[in-house]
């Protein structure tokens, strides 16, 4: 069925030229007619490597057509720069394509310009969650939302994310609905829940795979040694591709980590010489030529040897390189983890899934999820070139009956929503989706976790579902999220039963907090009031947060752990090892000095402290103050540049980072002041460029610079019994900020303001002659609850006579 004619029947624009192929295959032609001639929800699962993008593209071909928008949802962010870059074709028809993911700084007027989005599922519920703020409103004028990969609702932790998430655009711009998936069993139970009527529901079965698959499990003899282990799993697995390598089919191997990936290609390149196993194209001049291209030097030498590896880390140059050697089958064997399972579609006659767990940085040694085992065995088998595919998962003699009943039933897609309820709900009470009760009731039922539960009520607890409800309200009640609207009194509905958000359950919604997270921030809150808030205090309440439950230590760790901790102060309810690395990581990142055994871990353990360092700063300065929020904001600074305590106010400077902040230190200019009193001469001498140097000091000249000026007669002494009142004036000339100005005597706040600084601002200073001090020390202190400027103050002394 070529697909120029179908579409130009179909649709009034020629959307032929969107499209990689010529001709619709038998899956995409039986899909055809729900997805082009009606307007319902569509829900399609389908064998990996069916062709199920093509649908995606026919339903956001007809949205376009009718001057809609179309929304994305990729299950993982790699993917969608990967579709960023395919739907170049929608750009030669003058159609925009915008991604919007947490790594890439949102521009609000092209996102709502754009005619199709791409976002991933974490994205999109952040992005409705604001959907009333102008920076996000575009997410409220979708038309169509096409969900990649939907069988996701099953998966740990990011499934209840996609779940709720649908849910709430739905309620939020009601749009079309198009789920995607790999072939799962109960697929009545997602189209019922998308409310997909049945001519628009398909379960295209194996049959509809291009190429027949024979996928089945090997074992292999587990030692005590992991390493060793490797290296067991990595011959079976070259024992099951040797095989097809000598018949010029093409292997694809999976392994459990960037590292390994490089790792298994070295020992294969040696085995496959030692196994005289012909490969390789270093014959090939061409080849020999393009292959200078690469960037990285292993995987230059590797592939003329036949064999490759591929992950995220790898520059763009790179990937593309590799998989369009692949395609052509100048590489033969190929390590990846398992990201190409889900992005890049690139078949071959075996694949082989050596490792069956990875090592997580934020939960320790995990299973692959069912999900990812069936996704990477579907890349099995090229069509147009094999007649079958051949898929093995390499498992512990334990574990094989496990994944030989996956491979034979499948794996039913269940609701993960019931393990993260109250925090969900309270999302949906702070954004005022939720009002009530019987509104709790009412959202509930537009999720999976409904639909499923009437499917299997035992299962999901559904014969004491009110219980379980009213629970889930009386915890966020009880600890503060939430609060019952009105004094309870009288016998209606509304005096019982009206819920509405406390600042603090907004807080944990809009920083996409669970509940002991921010239980957590809320002590270390009062833990500020009470003055007893400092470093060591932020840092554990991060250590602590939710999102660090399950990091494990390794052996190997354990010193480089103990080295950064000692002698440092550590609280007695850091009790876990998993604690006791975060804690290591964040006081090593912030100086700089994270030791080699910690590194592999720390960036994900870093990205993630940092969005908690955001919130719990915002947390200070709605529940403490603004000095406390600027200690956790110079933390925030210090964290992600690794620079020291004293010259972290550099980083507020646009164009400083890690080594400029470094560079200028040691030259002895620590704040933006000393960039300003130094001015271009003295950068140029510290070492940067001359052009660099008048950028930096006007970004500095662009920051807040205070000047702390006392009455000119303030009194040197007072005496007793008599009391004096003073002013003090705070002036800013540079850019206006919010701060908070703090009169401090003796150590005792006497007045705090927060203020919107610009110009001049003058607070009292009151001088009390009282009896039981000899001296009063009265200080003046500026802080800034967002930017990481330390502190601005100045301290005056008065005898009491």
């Amino acid at each position: 069925m070529d697909v120029a004619e179908v579409l130009a029947d179909s649709l009034e624009a020629d959307f032929a030229e969107a499209f990689a192929f010529d001709s619709f295959n038998r899956m995409q032609r039986e899909a055809l007619p729900a997805l082009l001639e009606r307007e319902a929800n569509v829900v399609a699962s389908a064998p990996t490597a069916s062709g199920k993008t093509a649908l995606a593209e026919l339903a956001i071909c007809k949205a376009l057509d009718s001057g809609g928008t179309a929304l994305f949802v990729a299950p993982l962010r790699a993917l969608t720069n990967e579709k960023e870059a395919d739907w170049d074709r929608f750009e030669e028809l003058d159609y925009s394509v915008y991604v919007v993911t947490g790594e890439r700084d949102l521009n609000p007027r092209r996102a709502r310009r754009a005619d199709i989005l791409v976002m991933t599922p974490e994205k999109l519920d952040s992005a409705t969650r604001k959907h009333d703020s102008r920076r996000y409103d575009f997410v409220t004028d979708i038309d169509c939302c096409v969900i990649d990969e939907v069988h996701l609702l099953d998966a740990d932790g990011r499934g209840s994310v996609l779940e709720v998430t649908i849910s709430r655009l739905r309620r939020l711009c009601d749009p079309r609905v198009v789920a995607l998936s790999a072939t799962m069993p109960n697929v009545d139970d997602v189209a019922a829940w998308l409310d997909a009527p049945d001519a628009c529901t398909f379960d295209f079965g194996d049959e509809y795979r291009p190429v027949d698959l024979h996928a089945d499990v090997k074992t292999y003899t587990h030692g005590e040694n992991a390493f060793a282990d490797k290296y067991r799993r990595l011959y079976r697995a070259l024992d099951l591709a040797e095989p097809h390598l000598r018949e010029d089919g093409q292997s694809l191997v999976f392994v459990s980590s960037r590292q390994d990936t490089v790792q298994a290609a070295k020992k294969s390149r040696d085995e496959i010489a030692e196994r005289d196993i012909p490969m390789g194209a270093r014959g090939e001049y061409d080849f020999h030529t393009d292959a200078t291209e690469l960037e990285n030097d292993t995987l230059r030498k590797s592939v003329l040897d036949g064999v490759a590896f591929h992950h995220a880390g790898l520059s763009k140059n790179d990937k593309d390189l590799v998989e369009a050697w692949f395609k052509e089958g100048l590489i033969e064997l190929l390590f990846s983890t398992t990201t190409l399972a889900w992005g890049v579609n690139l078949p071959a006659r075996c694949v082989v899934i050596r490792d069956t767990k990875y090592h997580d940085p934020l939960e320790g040694e995990v299973d692959m999820s069912p999900l990812d085992v069936l996704q990477m065995l579907g890349r099995a088998g090229r069509p147009g070139y094999d007649d079958v595919g051949y898929g093995w998962v390499v498992c512990d003699t334990a574990d094989a009956d496990r994944y030989r009943r996956l491979l034979r039933e499948g794996t039913e897609i269940e609701s993960q929503l019931a393990d993260s309820l109250e925090t969900h709900l309270n999302a949906e009470i702070a954004m005022g989706n939720v009002t009530s009760e019987a509104d709790v009731f009412d959202w509930l039922e537009t999720t999976f976790f409904y639909e499923r539960g009437q499917t299997r009520p035992t299962k999901y607890g559904f014969e004491n579902l009110d219980r379980r409800v009213r629970d889930a309200i009386e915890t966020l009640v009880t600890d503060g999220f939430v609060e019952r609207d009105g004094d309870g009194a009288g016998d209606s509905d509304d005096a019982r039963n009206g819920l509405e958000p406390t600042a603090l359950g907004r807080l944990t919604s809009r920083y996409y907090l669970d509940l002991e997270t921010a239980r957590g921030f809320a002590d270390c809150c009062e833990r500020a009031v009470e003055g007893t808030l400092d470093e060591a205090t932020v840092f554990e309440a991060i250590a602590k947060a939710g999102a660090f439950d399950s990091v494990t230590t390794r052996q190997a760790e354990r010193d480089a752990i103990d080295g950064v901790l000692t002698g440092q102060p550590v609280g007695d309810d850091i009790g876990s090892n998993g604690q006791r690395k975060v804690l290591a990581i964040l006081r090593s990142e912030a100086n700089g000095t994270t030791p080699t055994e910690l590194r592999s871990d720390a960036w994900a353990i870093t990205r993630n402290a940092l969005r908690l360092l955001a919130a719990l700063r915002a947390f200070l300065d709605r529940f403490a103050s603004g000095h406390d929020a600027n200690l956790a904001s110079r933390l925030e600074a210090r964290v992600e540049n690794g620079v020291d305590a004293a010259a972290v106010g550099l980083t507020a400077i646009d164009g400083v980072g890690p080594g400029r902040a470094s560079k200028l230190a040691r030259s002895e200019i620590h704040t933006p002041a000393d960039v300003r009193e130094t001015g271009v001469s003295g950068l140029v001498e510290a070492g940067l460029d001359e052009g660099v140097a008048e950028r930096i000091l006007e970004s500095a000249r662009a920051l807040p610079a205070v000047e702390i000026a006392w009455e000119r007669d303030f009194p040197s002494t007072i005496a007793v019994g008599e009391n004096d009142m003073q002013t003090v004036t705070v002036t800013n000339t540079g850019e206006a900020a919010r701060a908070e100005v703090r009169v401090m005597v003796n150590g005792h706040e006497m007045t705090s303001t927060s203020t919107y600084l610009r110009g001049s601002e003058v607070v009292p200073a009151a001088v009390f002659g009282s009896a039981d001090h000899d001296t009063l020390e009265l200080t003046v202190s500026v802080a800034f609850p967002e930017l990481p400027l330390v502190p601005i103050s100045e301290t005056r002394t008065v005898d009491v006579e």
